[in-house]
């Protein structure tokens, strides 16, 4: 690895085909963090710490299938899901033209330009269900999530206090290093 953030990234044992494209990613963040305000980590340490480290253990909870991330941000959870989890299909809304900009921009550059970046909110994305939706530090209303999660999805949030809301049932809450990941499971029946 020859950018900054790869000894942190081979610290997490992740296999090559795995942390190159997470340093690329970061390595991007790093440098349009100067600019374009995407996350306070400032520094590859914390970077790597905060933005995929902690997504690591919300690996065994997602499905098979598709993911949806929604304000998808500086791109964690829902990039860096997505580039753990290449052959998967993955769509990334964000709202905000320079960090939808800077999504597409770390999408190709970390080699996965078939990742989908919308310029979108979750209430006007028209695409299909996705078998796993993810969001972090939005305070969303679960059930505003039904038109995006289909029948046995799961939804990952990461932080935050959501409440279960039909359709949406807890399935378990699990600690993070800096806050909570709550996964809930969309009843099939709705």
């Amino acid at each position: 690895m020859r950018g900054v953030h790869g000894p942190a990234i081979s610290r997490l044992g992740l296999p090559a085909e795995a942390a190159a494209p997470l340093e690329a990613y970061l390595d991007l963040l790093g440098a349009w963090n100067a600019r374009v305000n995407l996350t306070g980590a400032s520094d590859p340490e914390t970077r790597v710490a905060w933005l995929v480290a902690e997504v690591l253990p919300a690996l065994s909870w997602v499905q098979e299938g598709s993911l949806l991330d929604i304000g998808s941000g500086n791109g964690s959870p829902g990039l860096v899901l997505a580039l753990l989890r290449p052959g998967e299909a993955a769509t990334l809304l964000e709202p905000r033209a320079k960090r939808w900009a800077f999504l597409r921009e770390a999408t190709r550059t970390a080699g996965r330009p078939e990742i989908e970046v919308l310029r979108l909110r979750h209430d006007e994305y028209a695409g299909p269900p996705a078998r796993n939706v993810t969001l972090r530090a939005l305070a969303l209303p679960l059930g505003s999530l039904a038109a995006v999660a289909a029948p046995q999805a799961r939804v990952l949030v990461f932080g935050g206090h959501p409440r279960p809301e039909p359709p949406f049932a807890l399935e378990t809450e699990a600690p993070l290093p800096r806050s909570r990941l709550h996964v809930f499971r969309r009843d099939c029946s709705t």
